[in-house]
């Protein structure tokens, strides 16, 4: 497909922060996805929950294999609305990387440990990684991420995700990071529903009050599968299908009725312009209202949650008057990041496992 004039490109980018030779045979947003991928961050999303707690079963999604998802859903879009599918990958890819253990749980219980220093907030905290804490080059702190990827992780937003409002930043992302924005959205609602029904905390009965559910069982025949898995994969598929080509027809509507010629444009537009048709924001919004009140609240993921609060607070406690416990990269940021800060980023960076063992081995201490 022809690339559109709003894709953003290395010729109108803005660039790096610290300027570096271009590479012989990689983009600049190739080099960034490149980045991102091998990055200790990224491959520590494997031990990081998603839903379930990790080491539960193998089949959950962890918040890599969730990352991937978004990237393979991110890229179906930007190839089909003309826009840079590299830099859509590469924000897909790293959209997570700021999530601390125990997901949204862990995120709450760090965010009020550290309310006196600034809080705590994965989107902020995602780009802190990548501009900050990641440190694989010997003359700059950070990966060193393009404008356009940067802004695509800063300005990330979902229904769980509240993007930075700082006057030095676009009101929201180029086409590309509104794009991981909906393909993110996409992808956990379906594949929660799916880790859901596979965990029997959801069955089929309650389903069939949803919009949704009710248009994708009749196109895929749901009725007539009754191998359990098969049906609840092809629902799953199903659902993620007809949003996605949902998104990709009413995106080229909202885009060419909007006249955008430039990124710059759909950064400063008053609403997005990535976007599902009416009726099929109710239907997602439907399954998100499902999801929290059957699956999210559940009596048992709430009990986890409460565990994952206590191992926090207590991990958190004794770094904080342990401050040597920590590797010697994050002793030598105490000076100049403060030590609550430093104690955040270092449990941030944990997987749940790690983190589980860390507070139960200090709890004999």
């Amino acid at each position: 497909m022809q690339e559109a004039p709003f894709a953003v490109r290395e010729c109108n980018s803005q660039g790096r922060q610290h300027s570096e030779p271009a590479h012989l045979y990689r983009s600049a947003f190739e080099r960034d996805r490149d980045r991102i991928i091998h990055c200790a961050a990224f491959r520590r999303l494997e031990g990081k929950t998603q839903v379930f707690t990790t080491g539960l079963n193998d089949h959950y999604r962890t918040r890599l294999t969730h990352s991937i998802e978004v990237s393979q859903i991110g890229r179906t879009l930007a190839r089909n609305l003309g826009v840079n599918e590299i830099l859509t990958e590469a924000i897909c890819l790293a959209h997570d990387l700021g999530h601390p253990p125990f997901g949204h749980a862990g995120e709450a219980v760090l965010n009020e440990l550290t309310a006196e220093c600034g809080g705590f907030e994965h989107n902020r905290q995602t780009l802190r990684i990548v501009d900050f804490l990641e440190h694989p080059y010997p003359d700059f702190a950070g990966l060193n991420l393009m404008f356009e990827t940067r802004l695509g992780l800063m300005k990330h937003s979902s229904p769980y995700d509240h993007p930075d409002d700082r006057d030095e930043w676009p009101p929201r992302p180029t086409i590309e990071g509104q794009i991981a924005d909906l393909a993110d959205r996409i992808a956990y609602n379906c594949h929660d529903l799916e880790d859901g029904i596979r965990a029997r905390l959801i069955d089929y009965e309650q389903l069939k009050g949803l919009d949704l559910f009710s248009k994708v069982a009749e196109r895929q025949r749901l009725d007539r599968i009754e191998d359990y898995v098969v049906r609840r994969t092809r629902l799953s598929k199903g659902m993620l299908d007809f949003l996605a080509i949902d998104a990709i027809e009413t995106s080229r509507a909202a885009l060419a009725e909007a006249h955008i010629e430039t990124w710059q444009q759909a950064a400063a537009h008053p609403e997005p312009l990535v976007k599902l048709s009416p009726s099929a924001e109710v239907g997602l919004c439907g399954l998100e209202v499902f999801l929290m009140e059957k699956m999210y609240l559940h009596p048992d993921l709430q009990a986890s949650a409460r565990q994952a609060g206590q191992w926090l607070r207590r991990l958190f406690g004794w770094l904080c008057g342990q401050p040597e416990a920590m590797p010697s990269y994050f002793r030598r940021l105490i000076e100049t990041e403060g030590l609550e800060r430093t104690v955040c980023d270092y449990i941030a960076g944990m997987t749940d496992r790690y983190c589980a063992n860390r507070a139960e081995a200090c709890s004999g201490n």
